[in-house]
């Protein structure tokens, strides 16, 4: 495993790219990569399987995508060439509207696939897949309801790209993910990028991977530019002190996760009784819907958003100015998607987190896991105080289930 250098001296003209994939870079004022893209982007040229581990934000996307792109353009193939599967709609999405920016100035053609669309727009898929396209990105689902109907010409597939894969494992897509495999070539490159390396990514990596590369930057520790703050809150004295923490600030974007669809919905109502520009955003919402919820918030005509974790991953929006965990994390490698989506591409941000009672020694995991102790305060006095910073083994939220938690993270659970 092999640590990056943080800064890059390479141009993206260094790679060699065919003279399309240069002007796209140049059209979108792409000139310098960053480390991972200066590491990965030779390996994939080369055709090397790659697991790349990296924490949101890297620039890990085009450090597929443009290499990718390179051998579409110089290795054409009849069907499919590249197959990129994520785990949640919102991130098929972000990597599909990535990939048509760096295509603009080539031939080249792709589909996303993801649940959520209407009848028209499947059989709209449907004759796409049939009539064949360069590149797919897909939800696991989705895509094996189009493998299963034996109509996607994988034959002669080059790629296949795994993204978010700990989070793919974590939402319960492993047997998904076999099957999908089980339809493809074993001539092939296969690219796994993660933003965690637990022991079940191992497991994976050495099932689907043939003597992969393997570069790791930066993992599990929030960006630098996050300011880290937490209030020792009783579950109460959550929503009153999110109220006042954001009341008459210059904050135009914020995001605020919580733990569970129904906490989302109640947390945004309250909000909106108090007079603030919310919205709410979640599995329950027509996936028309949460494409306009989203586009507000890019576009600041919404101030705040708040999510469950399916945003924690995917969301690309800029100069988000705080990011509030409602709830602290079930798990700790959470904490460092949800900040991260603050700070992005070096700026500077916020990141606050509530921690009731019960939430305590969740949070003393967070903070050994990222190696740091955050700073940790009272709410404000006309709240009240809140509980003592007493962390304990055992402590969890109530109506959490205890032990082992293997039934964390199936699929519809958020």
């Amino acid at each position: 495993m092999e640590e990056l250098p943080e800064i890059s001296e390479l141009s993206f003209r260094h790679f060699g790219f065919d003279q399309s994939i240069q002007d796209g870079l140049d059209s979108i004022g792409f000139e310098t990569p960053t480390p991972i893209q200066e590491k990965i982007i030779p390996l994939i040229m080369q055709g090397r399987d790659v697991i790349g581990c990296a924490q949101t934000g890297t620039g890990k996307t085009a450090a597929y995508l443009l290499p990718v792109l390179h051998r579409v353009i110089t290795n054409p193939v009849k069907g499919i060439n590249t197959m990129i599967i994520a785990p949640t709609r919102e991130l098929a999405l972000q990597i599909a509207q990535q990939l048509e920016g760096f295509s603009y100035f080539m031939n080249i053609s792709s589909l996303a696939i993801y649940g959520g669309t209407d009848g028209i727009e499947w059989e709209q898929q449907k004759r796409a897949l049939t009539q064949g396209v360069d590149i797919v990105v897909a939800t696991p689902g989705k895509l094996i309801s189009f493998l299963n109907m034996d109509i996607v010409p994988v034959s002669n597939l080059q790629h296949l790209i795994l993204d978010e894969a700990d989070r793919m494992l974590d939402m319960g897509f492993f047997d998904d993910i076999m099957r999908i495999i089980s339809y493809l070539p074993e001539n092939r490159s296969t690219l796994l990028f993660s933003a965690t390396m637990p022991p079940r990514i191992r497991e994976l990596s050495k099932l689907i991977l043939k003597h992969p590369e393997e570069v790791n930057i930066a993992i599990s520790k929030p960006a630098q530019g996050i300011l880290q703050v937490a209030y020792l809150v009783y579950e109460k004295q959550k929503t009153p002190l999110l109220a006042s923490l954001i009341r008459g600030r210059d904050l135009p974007s914020i995001l605020v996760f919580s733990s569970t669809k129904s906490k989302v919905k109640s947390i945004a109502k309250e909000l909106k009784a108090e007079g603030f520009e919310v919205s709410d955003i979640h599995s329950d919402l027509e996936q028309s819907e949460r494409e306009k919820v989203l586009l507000k918030f890019r576009n600041r005509q919404l101030q705040m958003l708040v999510a469950t974790d399916v945003l924690s991953r995917g969301i690309d929006v800029e100069n988000i100015s705080v990011v509030i965990n409602y709830d602290v994390p079930h798990d700790a490698e959470d904490y460092v998607h949800r900040v991260g989506r603050t700070a992005r591409a070096e700026q500077t941000g916020i990141a606050i987190t509530f921690i009731s009672e019960d939430e305590q020694y969740q949070f003393s995991r967070i903070e050994k896991l990222i190696d740091t102790v955050i700073r940790k305060q009272m709410p404000p006095p006309e709240l009240g105080p809140g509980p003592e910073y007493n962390p304990k083994p055992g402590q969890s939220r109530p109506g959490r289930r205890q032990g082992n938690g293997k039934n964390r993270g199936k699929k519809g659970a958020r």
